[in-house]
């Protein structure tokens, strides 16, 4: 199965991009249906996050095949793009931390209005949108596991504000108010508690008990979860180069 209406599997043989100075990952191999919690396990600077990105859409592969929801790579990375969304990756959905909490959830709302919406759906009357809105954003804070209410200022908290755990709970529910298929999140465990780790663990193993295909980077995978493993020989890549090129490749789809 290729996909359900809330996950998508993914596959791939042999995958690897190389950068200016080598690969930043190579000979992957991988096999995971709908609703799977997909670890990319490695020490940093393995191709960890590049691989990441290879999977949704954001970097072609160099070599190798891959598979999301049915969709190959790289020959359909714009429809995988549409079909994922991104959470934590540095450089590329970094939070303003001179912004509320608030302003966030609404900006990210008008872009899914505006580029993710149906015809149909924007020719709704202006009350139904703006309660159908209103739903996602609740339903997105609800599924990152982030209580506003507890927030020092509620949702009129800054970013910079934020504890670590709750910066990365706000930019899963940015990237949940989009519904994705498959959640990528980047440095999903890095510089937590123990506590926290275990309540972000708890809350991705949530997400895709529902249905939701989840594929993070780790430096440790859970128990349980599909482990994808980078090796340190393939840390000689450019990756800031890599990153940097698939940021602007988002920033030009519209979805940065």
């Amino acid at each position: 199965m290729h996909s359900t209406p809330h996950g998508a599997a993914v596959t791939a043989t042999g995958l690897g991009v190389r950068g200016p100075r080598g690969w930043a990952f190579r000979d992957i191999g991988l096999t995971a249906g709908p609703g799977s919690l997909i670890a990319i396990e490695g020490p940093s600077g393995s191709g960890r996050t590049c691989l990441l990105l290879a999977l949704t859409g954001r970097m072609t592969p160099s070599a190798g095949t891959a598979e999301v929801a049915g969709l190959p790579l790289p020959k359909k990375m714009a429809a995988v793009r549409a079909i994922t969304a991104l959470a934590h990756v540095p450089g590329v959905t970094d939070l303003e931390p001179a912004l509320t909490v608030a302003e966030h959830l609404r900006e990210r709302t008008l872009l899914q209005h505006r580029f993710g919406e149906s015809v149909r759906a924007l020719l709704r009357p202006r009350r139904e949108r703006t309660a159908a809105a209103r739903a996602r954003t609740d339903a997105a804070l609800e599924a990152a596991g982030l209580d506003v209410e507890v927030l020092p200022k509620g949702v009129r908290t800054a970013v910079r504000d934020l504890e670590r755990a709750e910066a990365l709970r706000l930019s899963l529910a940015l990237a949940l108010i989009g519904k994705p298929r498959l959640l990528a999140v980047d440095d999903t465990d890095m510089k937590l508690s123990d506590a926290e780790r275990a309540g972000v663990w708890a809350t991705l193993r949530a997400l895709a008990g529902s249905g939701t295909t989840v594929l993070t980077v780790c430096s440790q995978a859970p128990e349980g979860a599909v482990v994808v493993r980078t090796g340190a020989h393939d840390a000689e890549a450019a990756t800031s180069d890599d990153k940097k090129e698939a940021a602007d490749a988002l920033a030009e789809a519209g979805r940065a």
